[in-house]
This record gives structure tokens, sequence and C-alpha cells, in this order.
């Protein structure tokens, strides 16, 4: 191998260099000039002498330093180094007790500025090193202090470190939280929850801190519980259908029916929040989970305190609780319920809905009916404490007396009337009018109209008063017999027309039927509804209230000789009738006569 070849391989070996030698005979002018060009070997030479001496520094290197003045607005900081540095005394506004001597963390920001000035950072420090303190508190699960700073949207801001963290409303606490404000201000303790390093966020929880304790006295208590067992538990929340209580790290829940023995319309009637109070375990699932408990159990059933001499036909004062169709519940104590059904409210036997006699929160008097108190049932009536009316109702509404009353409800058939509370009687839809032929009473009347009323029927067994209205009136068939008379004119119009015939309707408002043969005109046309024409009587009945009439018997000659035949066959019949009669009266007159001359005899 040549010599040239071994000089190349030998490594460069840098010659040890005084630092202070160095300086001494540095030309700096001719360096800054460029008119001197540094050896890259010597310069690196240079800063590796200056490593680890006294009062070197690195940019970006946090270290400790000692405040040794302040003024009115920096602080002086000395780091050891060949200069202090100058921290304004802003960025210590969160240490007010700044006094010379005490040592704080600072951040090279600058060796040297432009002037020569050595520049370093206090925020900047705390923030790096804060960051570390976080992130080792994330990883190894340190309780860290924090200060809550202020209220945001959903949480709170809470200092940790000098980062600000977020402290979701949902980690305050175990239980929900009603008053942020109350925490503003304060030093907790906290556990670092969630770090996002991208968006540099901070989320820690108090919660987490107490979850644990809860966890471990949750199973204590747990395996602790037993049907019956007395805990004491503070109220944690209050819903339409019940109340949450805490037991101490586990809830149960009190149904609305088991907070009291009276009946409530929401569970803050009876208990408020944070309330401390004494619970009875009623039930829980198979891993007790779900606790079911009571509070109405701890005190006496109401029942139980009712006094023993009450009895059916006693009368009691309460208030109206709950109603429905069927009735309305009274409390007549507390705690202690009777029920009058509507049935029991009024003598009348139109039913109608409980609503109609009294409402919520009305105090009433009513009897006792029935009386259980091994089921706790009682049953009440309101109508006892008046007279029944059927008492007396023969001497008030007797047979063929007219009166007035108020119509309740129709049927098919008829009509309801209530002559006074408590009796009510049925017009037949027959006994509404004389001449109208009425389908349905809802054609007649409604609802509340006042009915002129005559009693034709009266069963007081059976509590039932047959009525009529047409009674009341004088019946027009009566003149009607004579008006029109077989063979008889008159004017008429048709009202409505079927396939069987038309129904006419006369001035004096009668109704008469032809029957769809007689409705042929002299030109051989058909009437339709609504002509005016004269019509023939050919049949008349008051019994069933009919006319039958015919407009072609007018004009066709046959025709006319069936009416006329009629005609005297009902003059005929009548004439036979009264002469029968007669010749009855005078054989009957005979007979009498003949017994009585045997008797002198």
């Amino acid at each position: 191998m040549s010599e040239e070849t071994n000089t190349q391989i030998q490594p460069t070996i840098l010659e040890a260099v005084n630092p202070q030698q160095f300086l001494e005979n540095f030309n700096w002018h001719r360096f800054e000039q460029g008119i001197d060009v540094v050896d890259e070997e010597m310069l690196q030479q240079f800063e590796t002498a200056l490593e680890g001496t006294v009062g070197f520094v690195n940019e970006r290197d946090v270290i400790e330093g000692t405040v040794i003045r302040i003024t009115d607005r920096d602080a002086i900081i000395d780091i050891n180094s060949k200069s202090e540095g100058v921290i304004s005394l802003n960025e210590f506004r969160y240490n007010q007790a700044l006094a010379v001597g005490d040592k704080v963390e600072v951040l090279v920001d600058k060796r040297e500025d432009s002037s020569g000035q050595l520049v370093l950072s206090h925020k900047k420090a705390r923030v790096i090193k804060a960051w570390e303190r976080v992130n080792n508190a994330h990883e190894t699960g340190e309780v860290v202090n924090g200060f809550v700073k202020c209220r945001t949207r959903g949480g709170m801001i809470v200092d940790v470190f000098g980062i600000e963290a977020f402290l979701p409303g949902s980690q305050i606490d175990v239980k929900p939280i009603r008053d942020y404000d109350q925490f503003v201000d304060k030093t907790m303790e906290f556990k670092v929850v969630k770090i996002n390093h991208e968006f540099k966020n901070v989320v820690v929880s108090h919660k987490a801190l107490i979850e644990a304790d809860i966890e471990l006295q949750k199973k204590e208590i747990i395996g602790q519980l037993e049907k019956g067992q007395v805990l004491e538990g503070i109220v944690k929340n209050i819903t339409s259908y019940g109340v949450f209580v805490d037991l101490g790290g586990v809830d149960g829940l009190i149904h609305i029916t088991d907070l009291s023995w009276s009946r409530i319309n929401h569970p803050n009637e009876v208990v408020e929040l944070d309330e401390k109070l004494n619970v009875v375990i009623l039930d829980f699932d198979d891993n007790k989970s779900r606790i079911q408990l009571g509070l109405k159990q701890l005190s006496a059933h109401p029942w139980e305190a009712l006094d023993a001499n009450l009895k059916v036909g006693d009368k009691v004062t309460g208030e109206v609780v709950v109603l429905a169709d069927y009735g309305a519940f009274v409390e007549v104590e507390q705690g202690v319920e009777g029920l009058i059904h509507v049935s029991e409210m009024s003598w009348s036997t139109h039913l109608r809905s409980a609503q109609d006699f009294v409402k919520v929160g009305d105090k009433i008097e009513a009897q006792i009916l029935t009386i259980d108190r091994e089921d706790r049932k009682m049953s009440l009536g309101m109508k006892q404490l008046n007279p029944d009316p059927w008492t007396d109702v023969t001497a008030k509404f007797p047979v063929g007396s007219v009166h007035t009353g108020t119509v309740r409800n129709y049927t098919n058939f008829g009509v309801f009337v209530e002559l006074q509370e408590g009796i009510d009687g049925l017009v037949y839809i027959s006994d509404l009018s004389w001449t109208k032929k009425i389908k349905h009473p809802s054609d007649f009347l409604n609802v509340g109209d006042q009915l002129k009323v005559q009693v034709l029927e009266l069963d007081v067994e059976n509590r039932k008063l047959n009525l009529g209205h047409k009674q009341t009136l004088d019946n027009p068939w009566d003149i009607h017999e004579d008006t029109y008379a077989i063979g008889s004119t008159h004017t008429g119009t048709i009202k409505e027309k079927n396939d069987k015939g038309a129904v006419i309707t006369f001035e004096d408002g009668v109704e008469g039927f032809a029957p769809v043969r007689f409705l042929d005109k002299e030109d051989g046309s058909k009437l339709g509804k609504g002509d005016t024409v004269e019509f023939v009587v050919l049949e008349f009945s008051k019994e069933y209230r009919r006319v039958v009439v015919s407009h072609t018997s007018i004009f066709k000659e046959q025709e006319k000789k069936n009416v006329k035949a009629a005609v005297k066959k009902a003059t005929e019949a009548e004439k036979t009738t009264f002469g029968d009669l007669g010749e009855g009266l005078a054989d009957l007159k005979k007979q009498m006569d003949e017994k009585a001359s045997k008797k002198k005899k």
C-alpha cells in the first residue's frame, strides 16, 4: 500500500483548543466583513469546547432560573449564563407573590438577539412543562390539582399546570349538577381522561376519582340488601312517575303510588330534591340492579286508623279526588277513599256522566252503602241523602194528569222525558203526534226541549211511567172524519213519490196516499212530485189515521162508478149498524119487561 493511500484513510485528529485563547486571538471585525474565512473544523472544535462549560445554554432548552431583580415592568432572571434574561411581568400574572430569589422555569428563546441580549420566556416554559406533566398524568393515572376558572357550554374550564382543560358537566360528580356556579374559583382534584395532541385539547374528570370508591361501596351495599330493610337515602331525581333515591352509590326508585297512601298528582307534592329520607326496600331483580323502594310503607295504613264505629248508613264528608265516567272517588280520611257510582248520585234512571254532578276538589256529603275493612273498600251514595221521589209518585203523577217535562234522550221507538229529578217517563213515537208520521223522534223534537205530556200508565213497582204528548191535544181526526168522507173531493199536492204511489198533502196538513194506478192524468201521463191537483177520497180510517185518495177516479167513468158504489156501501153499512142497534135495544127492553112481569106474579 502506498504512502499516499495511508495518508487518505487516516482519521482527522482535532487538536484541543483553549476557548479563552481562541476568543482573545479571534478577529471578529475581519470575520464579520468576510475578510477572514474561519475554518469549519476550528468552529466545531470551539463549539465542542464550550459544551459543558459554565454559562453555556442551548436555544429551546427549559432550565431553572433565579429572580435577581424586579422592576415595574420586568423580572430579571439569572440562568448562570454570560448574561441575564429579561421577562415581562405579564407572564407572571398568575403569581402575584413573585419575589427576588424565587426559582422559576424559563425557556431559552434566543441566546442573543440583535442587541446581544439573552431572550427568555417563562410562559413558553410553563406550557412545555405543563404538557409534559399532563401527558405523564394521563399515562400514570396521577391525580392532579386544577383551578376552576369559569363556566362554559356543557361544562367548566379548568387550569391544570397552566393549560386550560375542559371539565364536562357529566364528569363533575356522580349525581346531576344543578348549580355549576358553585364550583367556579375553586381548586379541586382531577384525573386526566383524554388528550387530543392534534388540537391540544385536554379533558379532565372529577367524577372518575370518586367512582372507584363508589363502586366498592355499591358492591358492599348491594351485598347487604334485603327485602323489608330500611335505609337512609337522598332524593337524586324527581320524575312524573316516581323518585330516584341515592342509597350511597346505589339508586332505587320509589314509584308515585308508593310515596303516599293518599292520591297525589306529582311526586314533588311529597318530596324535594336533595332531601334526606328513610325508605324501605320492597323488591329488587336478581342482580339487584333495579331496586324498588317505598316511603308510605313506613307509616301505618290509614284504614287501620279509621274510626272503628263507622258503619253502613252513616254519613261522611269528603273531597272528590278522582273522576271517571262511571263514578267519583271521595277521600273521607287521608288515604281512605270511597267510590260513588254514577247510579248512586241521583234517583234518576237516566244515567249520565259523573262530571254532570261533581268535580275534582268538591267537598261533598255522602252515605256509606258498603264498607269492607279487610279488602279496604267502601262504596258511598249521594242520592240516599234525599227522599226517594217514587215514594209519593202516585199522588204527584196520577194516571190522566198532565205535566211538562224535559226531553233527556231518545231512541228509535220513543223519547224519555224527565218530570222531576229521579222520575223519567217514556213517550212512544206513536204518541207524539195525531197527524204526522214520524220516522224518528229527532225529526219532531230535540234533547233539552220542554214537552207537555199526559200520564197514560204508572207502574210503581218497576218504576215505569208511560206518557203521551198527543193526548194533551185535541184529536183532529175526529173532525177529519167528516171532512174526508168517502167520495169527497179535495185539492192536494204530491209531497213524495215512489214505485208504490205518492204521499199527498192537503191544505189542513192531513196527508193521504194515492196508489200508483190512481196517479194517471186525463191525457194518460203520470202525476209528478210537486203537482197540485184534485183528489177524491176512496178510503178513510180514523183508527189508523189513513186516507186513500185518487186523481184518476175523477175523470174515468168506471172509477167514478166504483167510488159511487163505495159511498153507497158505506152509507148502507152505517144505516144497517144503527138499525141493528135499534132492534137489539128493543129486544133487550122486551126481555127485561117480561122478567119484571114474572116477578110480580
